[in-house]
């Protein structure tokens, strides 16, 4: 996520207008319309391999690059000496926290992701049409890509992110625990384990453009 990954990025944004110009035909009032948007970044909760799936309800988003805004975890003492709110003015959460590949504490995305379409991309060759259907009843949320994406082609590989939390009260789950020197991370390494904590690794998606409906944003 950081501005090395700026060429990967634009090569995104092309792949995102083909599909634009590619999209079947359609009648013009089910016509997919998008406005492109600043980079963000969803957290997915899904096999490489799936098309589509239920649990969309536990994905999330960065409105931003968390990147340059991150906290590398060789500082997190001094990050709790300022009362545990970074530089950047987002505040560390001891019971939920996120970790790049470059060993930076991140700020939390926003959770749920909302429903609507968004164009995704790796940054390679392939962008897609990722619709987040509305909750049902019991507040779970079925998501699909279109042209026959994968979660895989979608996924900018050089991406990492892992989302630790304590394993009870009194676990002594820290950024301290996470080993330092696997850092920076490749696109086949796994996000290290800390002692006394879960993790949970995400696959990150690229949004380059967002639904529209009846001209406004279907999210913000």
């Amino acid at each position: 996520m950081a501005r090395k990954r700026m060429k990967g990025l634009l090569q995104g944004c092309l792949a995102a207008v083909s599909i634009l110009v590619s999209l079947p035909a359609m009648a013009a009032d089910d016509e997919p319309k998008f406005m492109r948007t600043n980079i963000q970044y969803i957290a997915a909760v899904a096999e490489p391999d799936a098309k589509s799936g239920t649990g969309a309800q536990e994905w999330a988003i960065w409105r931003q690059d968390p990147g340059p805004r991150g906290v590398p975890l060789k500082h997190f003492d001094k990050l709790m000496a300022d009362n545990g709110v970074s530089p950047a003015g987002w505040t560390f959460d001891a019971d939920d926290w996120w970790v790049d590949e470059y060993g930076q504490l991140m700020e939390n995305p926003s959770f749920p992701l909302p429903s609507g379409r968004y164009i995704v991309t790796g940054g390679r060759e392939k962008a897609a049409i990722l619709t987040i259907h509305a909750p049902d009843e019991a507040g779970n949320s079925r998501w699909d890509l279109s042209d026959d994406a994968t979660i895989y082609d979608v996924t900018h590989l050089k991406c990492r992110a892992a989302r630790y939390a304590p394993i009870s009260d009194d676990s002594g789950c820290s950024p301290n625990n996470v080993p330092q020197n696997v850092f920076t991370l490749g696109p086949d390494d796994v996000m290290p384990s800390a002692q006394g904590c879960s993790k949970r690794d995400y696959p990150v998606l690229i949004v380059v453009a967002i639904g529209i409906e009846d001209g406004s944003p279907l999210l913000q």
